[in-house]
């Protein structure tokens, strides 16, 4: 198999990867701190597509989830007060439970990374053929 194939495998495994990690890491975080009341939150963590170019150089990733969720995360909802003590008469019984956040931005990153390295690699490799006497001689017709 060519590199170009290898780099294009690569990608697509690590692809469809994401989605279902995604998932498994809210899963296992919202577990962990306890934002489990009714399951709703958990169940409703779901990779729900991709699509991506033959060369999964133009990709797009979806999940869903409740979207109290993010509230879950922000630790706010309708008992958190606006302003001052005095809005609803008692303090905010919610805490904060960061299930979302800190791991999606990681995520996100790792794959830009993957992404930069991955491709750029490719570039070095069709420019360095580009610049190839042998293989410029054998492209050129006259």
């Amino acid at each position: 198999m060519s590199t170009e194939k290898n780099s294009v495998e690569e990608r697509r495994k690590y692809v469809r990867a994401f989605n279902a990690t995604m998932v498994k890491i809210w899963r296992e975080q919202i577990a962990l701190l306890g934002a489990v009341d009714t399951g709703a939150l958990y169940r409703s963590t779901v990779g729900i597509s991709m699509t991506a170019d033959g060369k999964f150089i133009d990709i797009t990733l979806s999940q869903a989830f409740n979207t109290y969720g993010l509230f879950v995360d922000y630790g706010t909802g309708r008992n958190t007060p606006r302003g001052n003590p005095g809005d609803i008469g008692r303090a905010n019984g919610r805490k904060r439970k960061r299930w979302f956040s800190r791991k999606y931005f990681a995520s996100v990153m790792n794959i830009q990374e993957f992404y930069a390295d991955s491709l750029g690699q490719e570039f070095c490799r069709a420019v360095s053929n580009a610049l190839n006497p042998d293989i410029m001689r054998r492209s050129v017709t006259l």
